[in-house]
């Protein structure tokens, strides 16, 4: 294909509330909330009976029922049901990954529009059984007889029973994503006062879009469901000091329930089209998607597992010309406190800018009355793979008020990071 690539556009998006895990949507699966997300996408750009050219889009804990969940989430709502539907998971990074993966076809011109989308739950997680008794229920199914079934379960042992918790600890290391997280803000001398603060303020600016009426724009009700859960409008310094550390309980951890990111259940959805297709549909664009970058680092080695975003944005400026103070807006997901302020640390040290980013100076700090202004992960919830698409509407309603230029920066398991660039199209 030749010629020039064309302009992403970004029309908006629409989520559910998101909610604190094992309370209001306790019941729902990732499927329900998907397809939740997806329809009040459907209702906010009068899509039904539409076809869209595909919409992607995952979850990280899921059921191996969820083979094609996409798909069948598409198959729930009142789009077309010629639409297509492709699952994809890349850990917390899932839905903004799905979004570069469209943008690029429609920057071709091998597609005209496309639905990026996420949903995670840790409500309802996949119970799984010893390898051994696993095998005895498979094996069922090649007996044909009753004694032949009995047969299956001969010599068991009621340890076999017990079933398997679900993890989120690293494959690799053992240690949670919470551990690993404890290791950078010893690294980096991230303090509790630090993290704390950072907290209040994303539960003060939370608090505030909801006041305004800002989350109007982006939050569709769902299962009775109004508001996030999470948010806490009377969060404060002193009620955090009282909270107990979460994941180093040696005397000297500072991560705690309250600077780290909830288990979190919900979906989030965000539409994305050609120039083409908008005007024919008189949808406005708020925003253009115009650069992605996906890194990675060896934190097996000691690289620290939530800082490769690090690595992705400087590697985007790179691409993009830009300086780290070039953006209007910056929206950095706060799956910990200590995650967002060692990555700000980062940028500003000049050690860790020449061994690993590879630059002669550092990137240097930014302006933080810029970022998260309508606070994130911390009040907001982190359902895992929703996250990206979240962040993605949440930037391109602020640039189609303000104007200017968005970053997003967005940390992931498994030492990832997947960084955006933004533009308004006013």
């Amino acid at each position: 294909m030749t010629g020039a690539l064309r302009r992403v556009a970004v029309m908006g998006g629409n989520r559910i509330p998101f909610c604190r895990s094992n309370t209001l949507y306790a019941d729902l699966t990732n499927l329900d909330m998907m397809t939740g997300a997806l329809n009040g996408l459907v209702e906010k750009y009068a899509l039904a009976g539409q076809h869209i050219d595909e919409v992607v889009g995952g979850a990280v804990v899921t059921h191996s029922k969820d083979w094609n969940l996409a798909r069948e989430a598409v198959l729930g709502t009142r789009l077309s049901a010629s639409t297509p539907g492709i699952t994809m998971m890349q850990a917390c990074g899932t839905s903004l990954q799905a979004a570069f993966g469209s943008a690029a076809k429609i920057a071709t011109g091998e597609i005209e529009c496309a639905i990026a989308c996420g949903s995670d739950t840790t409500s309802d997680p996949p119970i799984v059984f010893s390898k051994k008794f696993a095998h005895r229920l498979a094996s069922l199914g090649q007996h044909k007889t009753a004694m032949g079934k009995l047969s299956v379960f001969k010599g068991l042992s009621p340890a076999e029973l017990a079933p398997l918790p679900p993890s989120t600890a690293e494959p690799r290391t053992g240690l949670s994503m919470g551990q690993h997280c404890e290791l950078m803000a010893k690294e980096w001398s991230i303090t509790r006062e630090e993290q704390d603060q950072l907290a209040v303020e994303s539960h003060a600016k939370a608090a505030e879009a909801y006041r305004s009426g800002w989350m109007d724009r982006l939050v569709s009700p769902f299962a009775g469901v109004y508001r996030d859960n999470i948010l806490r409008e009377d969060t404060s310094m002193e009620r955090l000091a009282t909270l107990k550390p979460s994941f180093d309980k040696s005397g000297t951890g500072t991560l705690t329930a309250g600077n780290s990111t909830a288990m979190t259940d919900g979906a989030a959805s965000v539409l994305l089209a050609s120039e083409d297709w908008a005007r024919e549909r008189g949808l406005p664009v708020k925003a253009y998607l115009t650069l992605g970058e996906t890194a990675a680092n060896n934190f097996v080695a000691g690289d620290g597992l939530l800082m490769a975003p690090t690595i992705a944005v400087s590697k985007l400026l790179r691409r993009a010309g830009l300086a780290l103070q070039d953006f209007d807006f910056y929206e950095i997901h706060e799956a910990f406190a200590a995650q967002v302020l060692a990555t700000l640390k980062a940028w500003e040290d000049p050690v860790y800018c020449r061994e690993t980013l590879g630059r002669d100076a550092p990137l240097g700090a930014i302006d933080r009355a810029r970022m998260n202004v309508k606070g994130s992960s911390l009040a907001l919830g982190h359902p895992f793979a929703a996250t990206g698409a979240r962040i993605t509407a949440n930037l391109a309603e602020l640039l189609a008020e303000h104007g200017g230029r968005g970053l997003i920066s967005i940390c992931t398991a498994g030492g990832m990071g997947v960084a955006a660039i933004m533009e308004s199209a006013r």
